[in-house]
C-alpha cells in the first residue's frame, strides 16, 4: 500500500465511522437497561456489542483503508461516552466507582487538552497505543464484572476497580509523557 493510501482521509461517511455512530446511540439503551430497567445481564450484553463494535471498526478501518480523520476522533469520543455513562450507572450500586470514573473524566480532560495543542500543531491526529488499549479491556472487563455479577464480593470489587485504576494511571503517565515530548520537539524546530 502507498503512503497516500495508508494517510487518513476525510470521507465522514465509512463503515468505521458509521459503527462509532451506532455505539454512541447503543448508549441510551446500556444507560436504560442497567439503571432503569435492573436488566443487567442484557445491559452487559449490549456493553459487550458496544466493545465487538469497537475492535471491528478498527479492523475494518485498518484492513481496508477506511482510517478517516473523523474516525481517529470519534472513535474515542464513542469510547469514552460509552465508558462513563456504564461508570455512572455503576457508581449508584458501586459507589467506589467513582474513582475511576472521577479519574477517567480527569484523564480525559487533560489529555483531551494535550492532543488538541499536538493536533493544532503537527495537524495529526494520534491513534491509541498499546497502554490505552490494556487500559480499555481492563475497564470493560471491570465493568461488566460488576454488571454482571451484581452481587459481587467487595474484595474483589475492590480490586477489579484498583487493578482497572492503576492501568488508567499508567496510560495517563504515558501519554502525558508522549505529548510532553512532542510538544518538546515542536518547540525545538
Amino acid at each position: 500500500m502507498s503512503e497516500a493510501a495508508k494517510a487518513p482521509s476525510n470521507k465522514i461517511f465509512t463503515i468505521p465511522n458509521i459503527l462509532s455512530m451506532a455505539r454512541i446511540a447503543l448508549i441510551p439503551l446500556i444507560v436504560w437497561l442497567y439503571h432503569f430497567k435492573e436488566e443487567y445481564l442484557l445491559s452487559a450484553g449490549v456493553l459487550i456489542l458496544s466493545g465487538v463494535t469497537d475492535v471491528v471498526d478498527g479492523i475494518i478501518a485498518r484492513r481496508f483503508g477506511m482510517i478517516s480523520n473523523l474516525g481517529k476522533a470519534l472513535d474515542p469520543i464513542a469510547d469514552k461516552l460509552t465508558q462513563t455513562a456504564m461508570l455512572i450507572c455503576l457508581v449508584f450500586k458501586f459507589p467506589l466507582m467513582g474513582i475511576p470514573l472521577a479519574f477517567m473524566v480527569v484523564k480525559e480532560f487533560v489529555s483531551g487538552i494535550w492532543g488538541l495543542i499536538v493536533i493544532r500543531k503537527t495537524k495529526e491526529v494520534r491513534g491509541a497505543e498499546w497502554h490505552g488499549k490494556a487500559g480499555t479491556v481492563l475497564l470493560y472487563a471491570m465493568m461488566l464484572l460488576h454488571a454482571v455479577w451484581p452481587n459481587i464480593p467487595t474484595l474483589a470489587s475492590n480490586a477489579s476497580i484498583a487493578l482497572c485504576t492503576a492501568m488508567m494511571s499508567i496510560s495517563f503517565l504515558l501519554y502525558s509523557t508522549r505529548n510532553y515530548r512532542l510538544m518538546k520537539e515542536i518547540a525545538s524546530d
